[in-house]
């Protein structure tokens, strides 16, 4: 280990020693220290954030080949960031109102955050798999944080022996990977496959390799767990599940595919397509009937993972930008939606039914426009931030001559708006429900401003965005 070493590894040293210090200060003040805590930990995130801004734009491996710093690492570690400081500004009126304000939850998200960062640099199987752990123990936490609610206990519960199977099937695969290419550097595995071509060993690896990963972005047909975790966690949790987790797996999957196994292209291309097209379709469709509007983001979010996978199946540089572009603007929304889902609040009470939006144009005239904007944008209507998600993708495949995907997808696309504006219409047109209780916080009201002004002006100011997604891209694919 050298100088050089842990200057690539600063971001995620800044997370591990704030974490640590920030847990000695929980343990020495107790739950009084939430508010504190929370502050201090998004302060250690933007500090990451410096770190990563300053590393330059080389391509640095670290640590034998384990960990690498290049673009697209850059790029995905600071959407990760993005989604974990959001969710820690969401989390501040929920956990207070719900009494469940514990210092513990901001650490947990930084500790998560750090096996996601490690994740998305990783270079290796193994670097990668102690990341993914390192995420997954926290989120195991955080599902069931919620300790006297029984829902909260079940999903944590739920995620927790699947998301064990999953990473059973996972390790299956890489003990295959292994053994039938002797290595666990994507750069040999990628090596050997183009020295030896593929046997059905290899094939089965990455069959079991693929699923694994699958299940962490809830694609179908390991989308199960979704709608139920979704709905029984603490929902500052279920935004924090629907942002940065999401973004470090499709990363993670978009890099180990592309550089591990750029030569098993047509073995992984088929399934990738056909994993894309089915979450699309389910994505769509099971939404539909849907009236707990946490549900309803579950199965939204799984389709919006099978467009995302659209663009890998695409195989090129134009795919990957619009795989990053796809995880940029999907974390900016869904943060602004879930600071409206925590907006619903009825006399102190959380109230998760769709039917309680209705006439909120009335009572609330404000949080409506918001509201059904992102909702907008989810269905990706134009001039908003979702249409541009989709149209970069669907551009790649049809580049990529994915002609099927593509108008399935875009089929899909017009099936989901269903739902989507079938919220608007309850907004502006039902007659009112009781109205919500008018305080929101200046935490959430921030995200709220902040995503709704991303989302309405993503056509204005797009260019820096889409030219950093293209720099990342091409540091994965010259």
């Amino acid at each position: 280990m050298t100088a050089a070493d842990l200057h690539i590894l600063l971001p995620e040293l800044i997370l591990v020693i704030g974490a640590m210090a920030l847990l000695m200060v929980g343990v020495f003040r107790g739950d009084k220290s939430f508010g504190l805590v929370s502050v201090l930990s998004v302060i250690a995130l933007a500090a990451s954030a410096g770190a990563i801004l300053g590393q330059g734009d080389a391509v640095t491996p670290a640590f034998g080949g384990a960990i690498v710093a290049d673009g697209f690492a850059r790029f995905t570690k600071l959407l990760i960031l993005i989604g974990s400081a959001a969710a820690i500004a969401l989390s501040q009126g929920f956990m207070r109102s719900e009494k469940i304000a514990r210092f513990e939850f901001p650490i947990l998200i930084l500790f998560a955050t750090i096996g996601m960062m490690i994740m998305v640099s990783a270079q290796n199987l193994i670097s990668f798999y102690t990341g993914l752990e390192l995420q997954s123990l926290s989120l195991y936490v955080l599902a069931a944080f919620n300790r006297d609610s029984l829902r909260s206990s079940e999903s944590g519960l739920k995620y927790f022996v699947l998301s064990a199977l999953a990473s059973g099937i996972l390790l299956y695969g890489m003990s295959f990977i292994y053994g039938f290419t002797g290595s666990t550097q994507y750069a040999a595995i990628a090596h050997v496959v183009a020295q030896s071509g593929q046997n059905i060993g290899l094939v089965f690896g990455l069959v079991f390799f693929i699923a694994g990963i699958i299940f962490k972005i809830s694609a179908v047909p390991f989308h199960m767990w979704t709608p139920d975790v979704y709905e029984g966690a603490p929902t500052p949790v279920t935004a924090f599940l629907s942002m940065s987790p999401k973004v470090a797996a499709m990363s993670i999957i978009v890099r180990a595919l592309l550089q591990a196994f750029p030569n098993a292209f047509h073995e992984w291309q088929q399934i990738i397509v056909l994993v894309s097209i089915l979450s699309m379709v389910l994505g769509a469709v099971a939404a539909i009937g849907q009236t707990n509007i946490k549900r309803l983001m579950a199965y939204s979010s799984i389709g919006h993972m099978g467009y995302a996978l659209l663009g890998l199946a695409a195989g090129t540089q134009m795919g990957v930008q619009g795989v990053l572009l796809y995880l940029l603007i999907y974390l900016v929304t869904g943060a602004g939606t879930f600071a409206c889902i925590l907006a619903m609040r009825r006399d102190g009470e959380m109230v998760e039914t769709i039917g309680d939006l209705a006439g909120l144009a009335r009572t609330q005239p404000k949080l409506a426009f918001a509201f059904a904007m992102l909702m907008l944008s989810l269905a990706g209507i134009p001039p908003l931030a979702g249409f541009f998600a989709k149209f970069y993708v669907f551009m790649a495949a049809i580049e990529a001559h994915l002609y099927v995907p593509a108008i399935i997808g875009v089929v899909a696309s017009v099936v989901g708006a269903f739902y989507y504006l079938r919220i608007v219409k309850l907004i502006y047109f039902d007659e009112p429900a009781p109205a919500f209780d008018r305080a929101m916080g200046p935490s959430l009201g921030t995200v709220l401003v902040l995503s709704s002004v991303f989302t309405l002006l993503f056509v204005v100011g797009a260019a820096p965005m889409v030219n950093a997604a293209s720099v990342a891209a091409r540091s994965l694919i010259p």
